[in-house]
């Protein structure tokens, strides 16, 4: 049975007043989620820290239906449930959000994004809405693993843009997805198989924003966990650091 070593940060950035990223690292669950959150009057903080919250107690709840996989992670029932387990936990939290911000004028239109990974055994289970990444490096290379639920992401996957094109344009960040805006959100989730020396990589878009090729980020990866998250974010801060900056690395060993 593996085992994780893990290790999160985030960091205000050098542009806003407030921090409306959060985070959870629970190894006890091998739960890991980055949020980032959207909103004014400090709502993007509540929705994020509202998400990963939920999320979290969601998971503790409904992770027992699904030990089997640590024994055998083959079996493909066992993995559907795992996924409408974050479907469900990400769900649950985006209609919590959404009726917070139905009775408070203060949080109208607050929502977040969210990236979710859940480990079990040789099992990674991802959940993602929004525009935060999960990346994963593995025998020197390296894989952004979730989609970017943006305009721009859904220009290129349709074939209007290039990747250079959308490098340089217009409202790059607009999200076509996020998690509280409406009372319901279409979730994306995958299965992974993980190996020994797996790293995952979780962050926001204040870190992948300033990273044009993941390859940039391999070679960081390979430096000792707990050193990771804060050389990722200086990379961020040294190029402008306009947005809050959230990074969490998890690495698989064998037992």
């Amino acid at each position: 049975m593996p085992r994780y070593t893990s290790f999160g940060q985030s960091d205000v950035g050098r542009v806003r007043k407030h921090n409306e990223d959060a985070f959870i690292i629970d190894d006890s669950l091998g739960l890991y989620v980055v949020a980032d959150g959207l909103g004014g009057h400090a709502a993007g903080e509540v929705a994020s820290e509202e998400a990963v919250y939920n999320i979290r107690g969601w998971v503790r709840r409904e992770r027992p239906k699904v030990e089997s996989l640590i024994t055998d992670p083959y079996d493909v029932d066992q993995q559907n449930v795992a996924e409408q387990i974050l479907r469900g936990a990400i769900q649950a939290a985006t209609y919590l959000i959404h009726s917070m911000a139905e009775f408070d004028e203060t949080k109208a239109g607050m929502g977040t994004t969210t990236s979710v990974l859940m480990l079990l055994g040789r099992v990674a289970v991802i959940g993602q809405v929004g525009d935060s990444r999960i990346y994963l490096a593995r025998d020197g290379q390296i894989a952004q693993i979730t989609d970017d639920h943006t305009l721009i992401a859904a220009q290129i996957r349709e074939g209007m843009l290039t990747p250079e094109e959308a490098r340089y344009a217009p409202h790059r960040n607009v999200i076509t997805r996020a998690v509280g805006s409406h009372e319901y959100v279409e979730v994306d989730t995958r299965v992974v198989e993980t190996i020994p020396g797996d790293r995952f990589l979780l962050c926001s878009d204040g870190l992948h924003g300033y990273v044009e090729e993941p390859d940039e980020i391999l070679p960081i990866l390979s430096l000792p966990v707990d050193q990771v998250c804060q050389r990722l974010i200086d990379i961020a801060n040294t190029r402008g650091g306009k947005d809050n900056i959230t990074a969490i690395v998890v690495e698989v060993h064998e037992v």
